[in-house]
Protein backbone atom coordinates (compact mmCIF):
# COMPACT_ATOMS: atom_id res chain seq x y z
CA UNK A 1 0.00 0.00 0.00
CA UNK A 2 2.80 2.41 0.86
CA UNK A 3 4.53 1.81 -2.46
CA UNK A 4 1.38 2.54 -4.45
CA UNK A 5 0.78 5.67 -2.39
CA UNK A 6 4.34 6.77 -3.11
CA UNK A 7 3.88 6.11 -6.82
CA UNK A 8 0.63 8.07 -6.82
CA UNK A 9 2.44 11.08 -5.32
CA UNK A 10 5.21 10.74 -7.90
CA UNK A 11 2.70 10.69 -10.77
CA UNK A 12 0.89 13.74 -9.41
CA UNK A 13 4.20 15.54 -8.86
CA UNK A 14 5.45 14.99 -12.42
CA UNK A 15 2.04 15.93 -13.83
CA UNK A 16 2.12 19.23 -11.93
CA UNK A 17 5.70 19.90 -13.01
CA UNK A 18 4.80 19.33 -16.65
CA UNK A 19 1.73 21.56 -16.31
CA UNK A 20 3.94 24.28 -14.88
CA UNK A 21 6.42 23.92 -17.75
CA UNK A 22 3.55 23.99 -20.23
CA UNK A 23 2.75 27.59 -19.39
CA UNK A 24 5.59 28.74 -21.64
CA UNK A 25 5.15 26.14 -24.38
CA UNK A 26 5.66 27.74 -27.83
CA UNK A 27 2.25 26.62 -29.14
CA UNK A 28 0.55 27.82 -25.98
CA UNK A 29 -0.85 26.39 -22.78
CA UNK A 30 -4.19 25.70 -24.46
CA UNK A 31 -2.35 23.38 -26.85
CA UNK A 32 -0.14 21.74 -24.23
CA UNK A 33 -2.58 21.00 -21.39
CA UNK A 34 -5.13 18.84 -23.24
CA UNK A 35 -2.38 16.73 -24.77
CA UNK A 36 -0.68 16.27 -21.42
CA UNK A 37 -3.98 15.28 -19.84
CA UNK A 38 -4.70 12.85 -22.66
CA UNK A 39 -1.26 11.25 -22.31
CA UNK A 40 -1.70 10.73 -18.58
CA UNK A 41 -5.27 9.44 -18.93
CA UNK A 42 -4.09 6.89 -21.50
CA UNK A 43 -2.03 5.27 -18.74
CA UNK A 44 -4.50 5.82 -15.89
CA UNK A 45 -5.58 2.18 -15.83
CA UNK A 46 -2.07 0.82 -15.13
CA UNK A 47 -1.90 -1.39 -12.04
CA UNK A 48 1.57 -2.93 -12.29
CA UNK A 49 4.11 -0.92 -10.28
CA UNK A 50 6.85 -1.57 -12.83
CA UNK A 51 4.69 -0.18 -15.65
CA UNK A 52 3.86 2.88 -13.54
CA UNK A 53 7.56 3.45 -12.86
CA UNK A 54 8.28 3.23 -16.60
CA UNK A 55 5.55 5.80 -17.21
CA UNK A 56 7.10 8.12 -14.63
CA UNK A 57 10.51 7.70 -16.28
CA UNK A 58 8.96 8.55 -19.65
CA UNK A 59 7.35 11.66 -18.15
CA UNK A 60 10.72 12.70 -16.67
CA UNK A 61 12.25 12.34 -20.15
CA UNK A 62 9.51 14.53 -21.64
CA UNK A 63 10.15 17.08 -18.89
CA UNK A 64 13.83 17.23 -19.82
CA UNK A 65 12.94 17.61 -23.50
CA UNK A 66 10.58 20.52 -22.77
CA UNK A 67 13.24 22.18 -20.60
CA UNK A 68 15.77 21.77 -23.41
CA UNK A 69 13.29 23.37 -25.80
CA UNK A 70 13.01 26.38 -23.48
CA UNK A 71 16.77 26.71 -23.11
CA UNK A 72 17.14 26.61 -26.88
CA UNK A 73 14.44 29.27 -27.29
CA UNK A 74 16.15 31.45 -24.68
CA UNK A 75 19.56 30.95 -26.33
CA UNK A 76 18.22 31.92 -29.75
CA UNK A 77 16.53 35.01 -28.34
CA UNK A 78 19.69 36.16 -26.57
CA UNK A 79 21.83 35.40 -29.61
CA UNK A 80 19.51 37.41 -31.85
CA UNK A 81 19.43 40.25 -29.36
CA UNK A 82 23.16 40.53 -28.82
CA UNK A 83 24.55 39.29 -32.13
CA UNK A 84 26.38 41.99 -34.02
CA UNK A 85 24.94 42.70 -37.45
CA UNK A 86 27.32 42.06 -40.34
Amino acid sequence: MAASSSLRHDVIRIYKELLYLGREYPLGYDYFRPRLHKAFMAKADLQDEEQIRKGIEQAEFVKKEVEALYYLKRYRTLKKRYDTPS
